[in-house]
């Protein structure tokens, strides 16, 4: 089976050390192996996302030298490929309009002595999902803001048991709770993070996915959606973060370890790579 790795960064900032290790990481095996190397921008977030920081994304990629093949695939762009798959869910019942606001999720968990908890803390305790039917239609009809999640009780009883291989770790049995009843599309946009990254992984052919082991709890999710929907699961790599000296992750805010800011204290294309390896290597 042919090679098909991704870059799918939010264009929120500038490319940073970390996620240039990111990008030559899924460049690198796509290239090792014949296959091929895909780039696509992840921009729901329409109020943080900017177009000059695709721009700049796009041009630091072709200054290291990770060409890609095809066209970029802009997730802003397909919000009817997201939809489609959000009514699909709908009509099998597994997923429900959400109407809590940060807050009242807030203030529900600091009231609960037994909130459940996942990876990142607390899950959302699932107030909406006892709400009627006739409830939900009241509320969507006086056009209250809203969300969807899956409703991940449901969700596991339908997909059953499931699996995905991750190289360092081997076969992984799939934990459908895990996050809990996640947010399938937000109230901004008709989709999330987790159907997004799942319907485009499927579109796009995706066979080996390369990120960063922060979103490793998140493939649990994405395999369970692969099941519901009937598509294929890709192989995982998730590869250790870049950090600094003190242990603190790279970060966008963090001008210094730029790509731009690399370029424009002189450093060569292969110098930069060969920090974000020297990183690595520190981090192993």
């Amino acid at each position: 089976m042919s090679v098909v790795t991704r870059f799918a960064p939010s264009p929120t900032g500038e490319l940073h050390l970390g996620s240039a290790y990111s990008a030559w990481t899924g460049w690198q095996r796509a290239r090792e192996a014949g296959g091929r190397f895909l780039v696509r921008i992840e921009d729901i977030d329409i109020r943080r996302c900017k177009r000059e920081h695709e721009t700049a994304i796009l041009a630091d990629l072709t200054w290291l030298g990770f060409d890609w093949d095809g066209a970029v695939r802009r997730q802003s762009e397909h919000f009817a490929d997201y939809g489609r798959v959000l009514d699909q869910l709908d009509a099998r019942g597994l997923i429900y309009p959400c109407f809590c606001s940060r807050a009242a999720i807030e203030r529900e968990l600091a009231a609960s002595a037994h909130a459940p908890h996942g990876p990142d803390g607390a899950l959302y305790p699932g107030t909406c999902r006892s709400l009627s039917r006739q409830e939900r239609c009241d509320r969507l009809a006086a056009g209250h803001e809203h969300c969807f999640r899956l409703d991940a009780a449901h969700a596991a009883e339908q997909a059953g048991s499931y699996h995905f291989v991750e190289e360092t770790q081997g076969r992984i049995e799939g934990q459908p709770l895990l996050l809990g009843d996640f947010v399938i599309a937000r109230k901004d946009t008709p989709t999330s993070y987790h159907l997004s990254v799942t319907v485009d992984d499927h579109l796009q052919g995706i066979t080996l996915v390369t990120r960063g082991e922060d979103v490793l709890p998140s493939t649990h999710a994405h395999a369970l959606l692969q099941k519901l929907l009937g598509y294929a699961t890709p192989r995982y790599a998730h590869h250790r973060l870049l950090t600094d000296a003190s242990g603190r992750r790279f970060a966008k805010r963090d001008r210094a370890v730029t790509v731009r800011a690399m370029r424009e204290k002189g450093m060569t294309a292969r110098q930069v790579i060969d920090r974000a390896l020297a990183a690595v290597a520190v981090a192993l």
